[in-house]
């Protein structure tokens, strides 16, 4: 079951759900269900692009039916959906986030690591590929314990000296927590490809705007706002901890119970 393609696995979850699934459910099921066997690339850009690319080429043919921005459900007239090859590369602006990581769980130096895993709402059974960030370009967001005290981006430098020079310059002492939007993908294997130069040419202003509304959505999480952004098709990833940090949060530990 795990030697599944994209759309397979696709077919598998919409099929089985008695409601239209937004790309995120629909991404995070397929890993948690055990139908792909990595889980380090876009897994929702993916499931976007697969679903986009069949409508768009498909037309009345594709199994699937969009309801309504991001979320989508298998067409009824078409119970059994032909098994056409789709492209896995996705198309998306945005291609990774990860929210509010812990500034301690990183080991700061000049060439520091951020490690992260993609976030599902329960336990994979796919097994799940430590991907390092620090290599990330894109947005990204320091907070305090109350609000955000600072935005900044990243075109030409890396997200992780970016960061690292934040913990040595005025702002040092006022950030306890960060957030970051990466243009790289992620391939699935966990490593870092070319930064997206230009915006795809199927993109539009619409998604433009859906992009930058989601990402501020994510970031602040206001109150008033009833859902979490979906004008991206981007995949979030959680901390990880160093393994340096790990490794002192230990030994730190050790010696407070022997006392030495």
């Amino acid at each position: 079951m795990a030697n599944m393609t994209w759309r397979e696995a696709i077919v598998k979850v919409l099929a089985s759900s008695p409601k239209p699934m937004h790309i995120r459910q629909i991404a995070t099921q397929i890993l948690e269900r055990g139908l792909r066997t990595t889980a380090a690339g876009n897994p929702t850009a993916v499931v976007a692009s697969q679903l986009t690319s069949s409508i768009k080429h498909d037309g009345v043919d594709s199994p699937f039916e969009r309801v309504r921005r991001g979320v989508f459900r298998m067409r009824r007239s078409t119970p059994n959906p032909p098994p056409t090859p789709m492209p896995d590369e996705p198309r998306d602006l945005m291609i990774a986030f990860g929210v509010y990581w812990e500034r301690d769980a990183v080991d700061w130096k000049a060439k520091p690591h951020l490690y992260g895993e993609f976030q599902t709402d329960g336990v994979s059974k796919s097994p799940m590929t430590r991907v390092d960030f620090a290599g990330q370009h894109g947005l990204y967001l320091l907070h305090d314990v109350r609000e955000v005290v600072y935005v900044g981006r990243t075109t030409t430098g890396d997200l992780g000296k970016r960061l690292y020079d934040h913990t040595k310059d005025r702002l040092q002492g006022r950030w306890s927590r960060f957030s970051w939007f990466g243009f790289r993908p992620v391939s699935e294997d966990g490593k870092l490809g070319d930064r997206v130069t230009q915006v795809p040419p199927d993109c539009g202003m619409d998604n433009l705007i859906n992009a930058v509304e989601a990402i501020l959505i994510e970031a602040l999480e206001p109150r008033q706002n009833r859902k979490s952004g979906d004008g991206i098709a981007a995949s979030e990833y959680r901390q990880v901890l160093d393994p340096a940090v790990e490794g002192k949060r230990l030994r730190d530990a050790l010696a407070r119970l022997t006392g030495s």
